[in-house]
C-alpha cells in the first residue's frame, strides 16, 4: 500500500481509516457543498414556526430590494431633469446641450453603481450618501466635457465654461438627491409599518444576541424582524426580545432550506469559530443575507461598507460568488477561453499526442477519476506521462520517482503540457479554467477528515489552474495551505482575479515551473 503524502503523515490527527465513496446528491451546477454530518442530521427536524414567526402578512413587499427602487428613482429623476432642462432652454431661447447633458447623466448613473449606492442597506440617509454623490457628479461632469471635446475636436476654451451644461448637470444632481431623499423616507415608512420586514434569525442567544433582538424589534425602520434564536446553550434573559430558541446552530441549513428566513445575524455563541465558519459556508447559496456582529464591536470603527443598527455595527458578508451576476459570465468565459485555446493550440496538441504515442506506445490520453463541485466525480483527461504498465494508482500521491516516468514524460509534467487535454473537460462543463485543482477520491476522503476547511473547496467547479497553484502549492506541499488559498479564492472571486491567475499561470509555464 502506498504511503500517504508527507503533509498527511505529519498532521496532528491520526490517519483516518479508509472510507467508502460517499453518495453525492445531484444538483444544478454549482450548488452548495455537502454539509457535515451534524448538519445533515438536522435536516429532518426543521423547526416549527408560529404565526407570529412567519410574519407572512408583513413581508409581501420584502421581495423587492432597495437597489431596483433606487435605480428606478434615479432614472425618473435623470429623465425628468433632462426634459425640464430642454424645455427651459427652448422657453428662454437658448439651445440646450442635450447630448452632453445626457452623456453626463449616463456616466453619473454608472459611477453611482460603481460606488455601491444601489446596494441594500439597513440605515438609509441622503447625508451619508452626499459625499459619494458629489464626487461621482464631478467625475461624470468631467468625463462628459472631455468626451465632447474629443468627439467634436473643439478647442478647450469653447468648453471650459459652458454655463448651460453646468446648469443642466447641476439640475440633474439636485433632482437625484431630492428623489433619493423621498425614496429613503418611503422605505423607512414601509419598514416602520412592517410592510417591508425581512424575517431574521439570530445565531447566538447570549447577551449580545438578545441585544440585537431588542434593537431590531424596537426599531423596525431597519427592516429586520427577528423571529428566534439558534443556540445550543442559550442564556435565559428577561427583556422585550423573549424570542423562542428554534434549535442549535447546526439547524441553520435546515431552517434556511425551508425558505422562511431572509436574513441571519451571527452574534456570539458557544459554538467554536472554526465550526461556525464551516456552518456558514454550507449555507452561502441560500437566498438570504448574512450579518456578523464583530468581536470588540464597542471599539469597531464603522466605515462605508458596514451597516449599523441603532449604534451596533454589523458586517454584511459579501454575497456568495455563485449568487453574483458576474458569476454567470464565468461559464461563458470558460467556453470562450477553452474553445479559443483548443483552436490555437491544436497543432501543438497534435505534436504532443504523436510524441506520447512514439514514447510509450498506444494510449495517448490518461483518464482518472477526480472529485469536483459538490463532491461529484468526473473523469479528468491528461496526456499520458507514464509508460503504460497498469496506470497511475489511485492512492499514489507523487510519481516523481516512478520508474515508468520517461524523460519526455518529465518534460510534459515540468511544462504542464500534460494538462492541456483538460480544456476538453472545461468545454464539457466538468471543470472551469480557474478553480481549486481536483483531487482523487481516496485523498479527498483523507484530507476532509484531517483538514476541516478542505471540503469547502468543493463549493465551486474545479479548475485547470488556481490561486494555490500560482503560489507554488502543488505536488508534495501543505494541504492546509492549499485549502486556505482555495477558500480565499472562492470568497474573493472576481473575473479580474481569474484573469490575473491565468496570466500568472502562463508566466509559470513559460518559466517551466510545473512539476
Amino acid at each position: 500500500m502506498t504511503a500517504a503524502p508527507r503533509h498527511v503523515r505529519d498532521a496532528a490527527a491520526p490517519a483516518p481509516a479508509a472510507h467508502p465513496p460517499r453518495e453525492t446528491r445531484p444538483s444544478a451546477l454549482p450548488s452548495s457543498p455537502l454539509p457535515p454530518a451534524s448538519v445533515r442530521e438536522h435536516r429532518t427536524a426543521e423547526p416549527n414556526f408560529t404565526a407570529e414567526e412567519r410574519v407572512t402578512g408583513w413581508t409581501r413587499l420584502s421581495r423587492f430590494g432597495i437597489g431596483p427602487l433606487l435605480l428606478a428613482l434615479d432614472l425618473v429623476a435623470v429623465g425628468g431633469a433632462l426634459v425640464v432642462a430642454e424645455w427651459i432652454g427652448r422657453e428662454v431661447g437658448e439651445d440646450s446641450p442635450f447630448r452632453k447633458t445626457a452623456a453626463f447623466a449616463v456616466v453619473f448613473l454608472l459611477a453611482m453603481g460603481q460606488a455601491g449606492l444601489y446596494r441594500s442597506r439597513l440605515a438609509l440617509s441622503v447625508l451619508d450618501d452626499l459625499p459619494a454623490l458629489v464626487g461621482r457628479w464631478g467625475l461624470a461632469a468631467g468625463v462628459a466635457v472631455i468626451g465632447q471635446i474629443v468627439w467634436s475636436n473643439a478647442l478647450w476654451r469653447d468648453y471650459i465654461i459652458d454655463w448651460r451644461f453646468l446648469a443642466g448637470a447641476a439640475g440633474v444632481g439636485v433632482v437625484v438627491i431630492v428623489f433619493r431623499a423621498a425614496g429613503y423616507a418611503m422605505v423607512r415608512r414601509l419598514r416602520s409599518r412592517r410592510l417591508v420586514a425581512h424575517r431574521t434569525l439570530i445565531v447566538g442567544a447570549g447577551r449580545v444576541g438578545h441585544q440585537v433582538a431588542d434593537i431590531l424589534r424596537e426599531h423596525p425602520e431597519y427592516g429586520l424582524h427577528p423571529i428566534g434564536f439558534l443556540d445550543g446553550d442559550p442564556r435565559v434573559m428577561s427583556g422585550p426580545s423573549r424570542l423562542p430558541v428554534l434549535g442549535g446552530p447546526a439547524a441553520l441549513p435546515a431552517v434556511l432550506e425551508g425558505g422562511r428566513v431572509n436574513n441571519v445575524v451571527v452574534a456570539f455563541s458557544t459554538m467554536k469559530e472554526s465550526e461556525m465558519v464551516r456552518l456558514i459556508r454550507t449555507c452561502d447559496r441560500f437566498r438570504c443575507e448574512l450579518f456578523v456582529v464583530p468581536r470588540l464591536f464597542e471599539l469597531h470603527q464603522v466605515d462605508g461598507e458596514m451597516d449599523t443598527a441603532w449604534g451596533l455595527p454589523l458586517v454584511r458578508l459579501r454575497r456568495s460568488t455563485y449568487r453574483s451576476r458576474t458569476w454567470r459570465m464565468k461559464r461563458l468565459f470558460d467556453i470562450a477561453f477553452a474553445g479559443g485555446a483548443l483552436f490555437v493550440l491544436a497543432p501543438l496538441m497534435l505534436l504532443l499526442a504523436l510524441a506520447v504515442r512514439l514514447d510509450g506506445g498506444p494510449g495517448v490520453f490518461f483518464r482518472q477519476e477526480r472529485v469536483g463541485v459538490d463532491g461529484r466525480t468526473f473523469e479528468v483527461l491528461k496526456f499520458r506521462s507514464l509508460r503504460p504498465a497498469g496506470g497511475e494508482a489511485a492512492t499514489t500521491w507523487n510519481i516523481a520517482d516512478d520508474p515508468r516516468l520517461s524523460r519526455f514524460g518529465r518534460i510534459l509534467r515540468k511544462t504542464s503540457f500534460d494538462e492541456l487535454p483538460q480544456l476538453i473537460n472545461i468545454l464539457r462543463g466538468d471543470m472551469s479554467v480557474v478553480g481549486p485543482r481536483p483531487e482523487r477520491p481516496h485523498f479527498v476522503e483523507e484530507f476532509r477528515n484531517v483538514y476541516p476547511s478542505y471540503e469547502a473547496r468543493h463549493r465551486v467547479p474545479s479548475g485547470l489552474t488556481g490561486w494555490a497553484q500560482i503560489h507554488g502549492l502543488r505536488g508534495d506541499t501543505s494541504i492546509a495551505d492549499r485549502a486556505r488559498f482555495d477558500n480565499y479564492y472562492i470568497e474573493n472571486w472576481s473575473l479580474w482575479l481569474d484573469v490575473k491567475i491565468i496570466l500568472r499561470t502562463v508566466g509559470s509555464v513559460v518559466r517551466g515551473a510545473g512539476g
